[in-house]
């Protein structure tokens, strides 16, 4: 897992054809606005969030948010956990996000 700034997070992002972007809130708080193109996927959720990570591509980058950085890094670190290698957690979360919204 990394954790990466604000800055790096967004170029990495914008430079990856292999990219896939997750937002690890609540469907409240992913209703109140969101990074263009990320999948929902609460972290709340428990065992049905595992299963929902197990679906996944492990050959995939995974750039993953939250509010404020603590879930998506708990978020990359189960994903490490399970095989992903590339996990990336947004420093600062959606809070602090200052690139394109969804709202």
């Amino acid at each position: 897992m990394a954790d990466l700034t604000q800055e790096l997070w967004a170029d990495k992002l914008k430079n990856d054809d292999n990219a896939v972007l997750i937002d690890v809130r609540t469907e409240e708080e992913f209703g109140e606005g969101y990074i263009p193109n990320a999948i929902n996927m609460n972290i709340f959720k428990g065992q049905a969030f595992v299963y929902e990570l197990e679906a996944l591509d492990k050959s995939k980058n995974y750039y993953v948010y939250c509010r404020s950085g603590g879930r998506s890094g708990q978020a990359c670190e189960i994903m490490n956990q399970m095989g992903f290698e590339n996990a990336y957690n947004l420093m600062g979360g959606f809070s602090e996000w200052t690139g394109e919204k969804t709202i």
